[in-house]
């Protein structure tokens, strides 16, 4: 039961004691929660108290909602943060899971505007387009697009991407070897099309990311654009103090 004479509202008293039940692993990831009547039965308030709570959980990732089988504790995040280049392959099977893609599109196309800016390419230049919907394990992740200049690896088109890291490809057959990145994130909500491939509801919170990866005599290899699921991914960032004034 919760302090119905306390300062703090109930909705936040229900929201605290269900993400200690989780943080504790009371709540395991992907136990099913009880039905929001028997949540309020439990605790003793309204089922509005309890639709609160719960949609405060699911906007910071803690639980999620499926129509018609009812709501879960959400699987842990993935610390995303400053780290050496790697592949969304490579990251994967350091977190302890099975990375792998469905390809959406594959196809050549031609550059123009902030594309062929941020590539430092000429207008009506070629570049190849994959757009992947990404998984770890059987979980859909994120969907991804890369652009690579098809002067670089002129074979590209027509490789298969569905089975084999894009990086992993390009270092191998082509040589083409990752040196730097620069790389901003954003927050964004799902659209229809993008929230029906993760499997999660329309503007769902998600994370954004667009990295330019050069090559280590500075040409652009690859402008990457990814919309990563916001209840799987935390972004963590070590930071120290400037000392050059102490």
């Amino acid at each position: 039961m919760l302090g119905k004479d306390l300062p703090v509202p109930l909705y936040h008293q229900l929201h605290a004691d269900l993400l200690r039940r989780i943080r504790s692993g009371q709540l395991r990831p992907n136990d099913r929660l009880a039905s929001e009547n028997e949540l309020a039965r439990q605790y003793g308030v309204s089922k509005i108290t309890v639709r609160h709570a719960l949609r405060e959980l699911a906007l910071a990732g803690y639980i999620r909602r499926e129509q018609g089988r009812g709501t879960f504790v959400g699987a842990p995040k993935l610390e995303q943060g400053p780290r050496e280049l790697t592949s969304f392959t490579e990251e994967m099977r350091r977190h302890g899971y099975l990375a792998s893609s469905r390809v959406l599109t594959q196809d050549v196309i031609a550059s123009e505007g902030e594309l062929a800016e941020k590539l430092k390419l000429g207008d009506s230049a070629p570049v190849f387009r994959l757009r992947r919907l990404r998984f770890a394990d059987d979980d859909p992740m994120g969907v991804q697009t890369a652009h690579i200049p098809l002067d670089l690896a002129p074979g590209l088109a027509k490789e298969n991407l569905g089975t084999h890291s894009l990086y992993e490809l390009l270092a191998e057959k082509y040589g083409l070897i990752p040196w730097r990145a620069r790389e901003i994130h954003y927050a964004v909500t799902t659209d229809r099309e993008t929230a029906g491939l993760m499997g999660i509801p329309e503007g769902s919170p998600a994370m954004a990311a667009e990295r330019i990866t050069y090559l280590a005599d500075g040409r652009p290899l690859e402008l990457a654009q990814s919309v990563m699921r916001g209840d799987r991914y935390k972004i963590l960032l070590d930071l120290a103090a400037d000392r050059r004034g102490i």
